[in-house]
């Protein structure tokens, strides 16, 4: 190969290489093309991965197509419907049941979450004898699959099962609740299920939080006779008040999506008792095959939690901006 001819690669080696003007002057030009020959790959690669099926869930959410038809979903376009999808899913009374019971299960599971992370995250600031293996076991649940974790709380909640022997134990008398086949008593279960799995991600945000409290307030406030209470209100709390957000928001955001221990343990029962927004859509999906009223479902589920993340960090941005302010 001759000189002229040589590549941008090996132009760019010997720009490096021997330095001087040309490198100077073309060094920054042959770097940026090297930079877009090598990236753009993975680039095209990763919009392809995004973008193709966001655009097929588009196509396919305007449809009225299912695998019934017995037409690929490229020629959806056969069963053109426009907005309908997105107009039932304002119609849709028992998607709506299953949007409520979700958030209403995810309130309280996330609440309860973040009390019993919060106080454990007070204990674990201060050091203490074996502390690193009781941190190592409150994080246990957090690494088991939630699939097992459904198995577990559905031998724990059989009416032969533990918590009823346990209760029989206490009382002296038989227990034999049949806790998964109430209405009530199944919902108490599978946030039961949730609080153990997900309080330690909590615990371990709040306590990175609280960790990077500055000790020397915490110390002066002590010396001039501050409580616990009054440092925990007035130094601490203000302090991790973004970190809050980003646990709570992230865990809600997360738990919105809650199936596999719900699929587990009620499969959405008793009747539609415990029917959660990721097991209507599942039952849609595969039960009744209506695979473009659930694109749109999705779509629709895609967006309002885009919104969700974008309010949980304008909140966070604002916080930083007021602690700046005041500081």
């Amino acid at each position: 190969m001759s000189a002229g001819s040589e590549s941008p690669a090996v132009a760019a080696a010997t720009a490096a290489a021997g330095g001087g003007r040309l490198a100077d002057a073309l060094g920054p030009r042959l770097t940026r093309r090297i930079g877009i020959a090598t990236t753009l790959p993975t680039q095209l690669l990763l919009i392809f991965i995004i973008a193709f099926p966001t655009l097929v869930t588009v196509y396919i959410s305007l449809t009225a197509w299912t695998p019934l038809d017995g037409i690929t979903w490229v020629q959806a376009y056969t069963s053109w419907s426009w907005f309908d999808n997105y107009i039932e899913i304002f119609q849709d009374g028992r998607l709506g049941g299953a949007i409520l019971r979700t958030l209403f299960i995810v309130a309280v599971a996330v609440t309860s979450e973040f009390l019993l992370g919060f106080g454990l995250a007070l204990l674990f600031v201060d050091k203490f004898a074996f502390r690193p293996i009781y941190y190592s076991l409150f994080l246990l649940p957090m690494m088991v699959v939630p699939a097992v974790s459904g198995y577990m709380f559905l031998i724990l909640f059989q009416s032969t099962g533990p918590i009823n022997q346990l209760i029989s134990f206490v009382t002296g008398h038989p227990f034999e609740m049949v806790w998964l086949t109430n209405r009530t008593t199944a919902t108490i279960a599978v946030i039961a299920a949730d609080v153990w799995q997900w309080t330690p991600m909590m615990f371990l945000i709040l306590l990175a939080g609280l960790i990077g409290v500055p000790q020397d307030q915490i110390k002066a406030a002590r010396l001039l006779g501050a409580s616990w209470g009054q440092i925990l209100t007035r130094i601490s709390l203000p302090r991790i008040r973004a970190v809050i957000v980003i646990a709570i928001g992230i865990r809600f955001i997360e738990a919105l999506k809650l199936f596999d221990v719900m699929f587990i343990m009620t499969k959405g029962g008793p009747g539609v008792a415990t029917e959660t927004l990721s097991l209507y859509i599942y039952k849609r999906t595969f039960g009744d095959l209506e695979w473009a009223y659930v694109a749109a479902i999705g779509l629709t589920i895609v967006i309002v939690m885009s919104l969700a993340a974008i309010a949980t960090l304008s909140a966070v941005r604002r916080i930083k901006a007021r602690r700046a302010a005041a500081a």
